[in-house]
């Protein structure tokens, strides 16, 4: 088993997508998504940074349940909730489902990432090939949780742009996670970070999100 830790320099709820009853990540993280050593059971930790102002806490957490293609995330009737419309509310706005091949060319959807002259974050969100799936996560957004000084391995990540995953064995990342489970429900806790930068009130909008 691996715990593949990364600190987020942003969070719009696009990478991951926490939405619908499904923590997906389909764009950024190409490293993680493509990774060989990823495998189901596997756990992704996403952790604050100093760009968010929220350096040494955790954003979220989630267990690989499923990995999926491109094309099969985008015709699957589960996810087509998950398409972005960049007209619409924030949840629609940033869908994460955007990428499919027409005639052996993948497609890039109008959304988040489509604002990009260069191509640059389509190339990447390409070269990560495939889309993680997981309905065992913890999502924490602008409500992110301090970790307690046992786990400070958790946060451990080294180069603050990179992704680490080789150094915890199953003993270390099993006591994270039974901690996790036995102080906090699995869900959603809070918005996404950067959602404050919409200046919207709170609402209740997480009540129709089961599939």
């Amino acid at each position: 088993m691996h715990c593949f830790r990364y600190r987020m320099d942003h969070d719009y709820g696009f990478a991951p997508n926490p939405f619908w009853g499904t923590l997906t990540l389909a764009t950024c993280k190409a490293q993680i998504r493509k990774s060989r050593a990823l495998a189901v059971g596997d756990w992704i930790v996403g952790l604050g940074s100093k760009a968010m102002g929220n350096e040494g806490k955790v954003v979220y957490v989630a267990q690989v349940d499923e990995v999926l293609s491109f094309d099969d995330y985008w015709d699957n009737p589960r996810f087509q909730v998950k398409k972005a419309n960049i007209k619409g509310s924030l949840l629609q706005m940033y869908g994460d489902n955007v990428y499919h091949t027409v005639r052996d060319k993948v497609v890039q959807e109008p959304c988040a990432h489509s604002n990009d002259p260069n191509g640059r974050h389509k190339k990447s969100d390409v070269s990560g090939k495939n889309v993680l799936l997981s309905k065992r996560f913890y999502y924490f957004g602008d409500k992110a949780i301090l970790l307690p000084r046992e786990y400070d391995y958790i946060g451990d990540t080294g180069n603050p742009r990179a992704t680490k995953y080789k150094d915890l064995d199953d003993d270390k990342i099993n006591s994270f996670i039974t901690w996790l489970a036995a102080n906090y429900e699995p869900g959603i806790h809070g918005d996404p970070c950067n959602w404050k930068e919409f200046k919207i009130p709170e609402m209740p909008i997480y009540e129709e999100e089961d599939m």
